[in-house]
């Protein structure tokens, strides 16, 4: 990855958006639709992913039909990296992540469109964000997506070596591609000896809370997340009061991300509940927009599992975003079984997605690393089986 000078490192790690500099066009949330479905279905048809749906915002130029709806849109991406700053656990560097023009076009739809505003074809924001996410996974699911994995693995720089199945030709479809596995070897859990270690669920961008009051003062800026409207239960219901101040850690994957999630502890898996909602988009700039609860209004689900050493539970929600296909459980659907750090529990079909998973208070202390970085605020590129802590018991 390439450092960035001096002066980029020090500026904000979560880029924001003032909305009063967009052109008036460009706050359409009506063009924006129009034109994410046409990458939807473009997608169908051109395979060459770094000429449309995963084209960063600063080649919007090359992209004509995009271009075309949204004029004002080349103007601000000469202006403006829209993106977000990552620090890089293994190296210590800051590195800068350009937004794919997709994700772009579903933050003008979260931002400008207004909760049940219509904008396409006479359907509101949520109903036209779902449409595509399906029509999206429906095309993936296709055998001619094929064609579209040699420029999804050249764009994201994807390594090959770690595949459990290097031979392209084997895959049946992208989505067979995007939900990959990889060798056994490939993931090792650090501080595997230690009963008390906890690791990371994802390769992801990562951020960790001690308790929920500073996860939701640093990072998830939404009026109405609480504990239990991300758990779907009543505030005075036994899961609520289990996770009451929880510690937090939110495990978001890009596009480029090894996209099977994994156990953080050695424990037993439990029940798992389906809470239905919206596809909006995680990324960052939309999770720490006041007003905006992602977390809690997107489709998600919640998988609870008990720590073995401390007995304790944990809840690992599984959430859904835009132009997801699915979220699939593995050994996470098999109630009652014992899973060891870095066990796979499931998998997100094509799209963004994050993982958050909840520990009781006080059970966990997060590696400092993790905790200075989450609070400046910025996110931690880690892999599974990466350290995240050490539990108390």
């Amino acid at each position: 990855m390439t450092s960035l000078p001096e002066s980029a490192t020090n500026q904000r790690p979560v880029q924001t958006i003032d909305a009063t500099n967009f052109p008036a066009h460009s706050q359409d949330p009506g063009a924006a639709a129009e034109s994410l479905n046409s990458l939807v279905s473009h997608s169908a048809q051109h395979h060459d992913v770094r000429h449309g749906i995963h084209a960063p915002l600063h080649r919007i130029a090359e992209i004509p039909l995009v271009h075309r709806m949204i004029p004002g849109l080349e103007k601000l991406a000469s202006e403006y990296h829209f993106g977000n700053f990552v620090v890089d656990r293994a190296t210590g560097q800051r590195f800068f992540e350009s937004m794919p023009i997709y994700t772009r076009l579903g933050m003008h739809l979260l931002f400008y469109g207004g909760e049940q505003r219509k904008v396409l074809h006479n359907k509101t924001v949520e109903a036209t964000l779902q449409e595509l996410s399906i029509r999206q996974g429906k095309i993936y699911d296709s055998h001619d997506s094929v064609q579209s994995i040699p420029s999804f693995i050249e764009t994201y720089s994807i390594r090959t070596d770690e595949l459990l199945e290097p031979n392209l030709s084997k895959y049946g479809c992208f989505n067979e591609f995007f939900f990959r596995k990889l060798k056994p070897d490939a993931r090792p859990v650090q501080n595997a000896d230690d009963s008390a270690g906890i690791c990371s669920a994802a390769d992801c961008r990562l951020v960790v809370y001690p308790v929920t009051d500073l996860a939701t003062k640093f990072w998830i800026k939404g009026n109405a997340f609480t504990i239990p409207s991300l758990l779907g239960v009543p505030p005075d219901s036994e899961q609520a009061r289990a996770f009451d101040g929880a510690s937090v850690a939110s495990f978001r994957l890009a596009p480029a991300d090894y996209h099977r999630f994994h156990s953080p502890i050695d424990g037993l898996v439990g029940k798992i509940t389906d809470i239905k909602g919206e596809y909006y988009t995680v990324n960052p700039q939309a999770v720490n927009e006041k007003g905006f609860d992602v977390f809690t209004a997107n489709r998600r689900a919640v998988l609870y599992m008990t720590h073995s050493a401390s007995g304790q539970p944990i809840a690992f929600v599984a959430i859904g975003a835009m132009l997801v296909g699915s979220i699939a459980w593995t050994a996470g659907a098999n109630l009652g079984a014992e899973v060891r750090r870095g066990d796979e529990l499931g998998y997100f079909a094509y799209g963004g997605s994050t993982v958050v998973a909840l520990f009781p208070k006080g059970l966990v202390t997060f590696d400092e690393d993790l905790v200075n970085n989450s609070q400046v605020p910025i996110e931690t590129l880690v892999k599974v089986g990466s350290s995240l802590g050490r539990a108390s018991f």
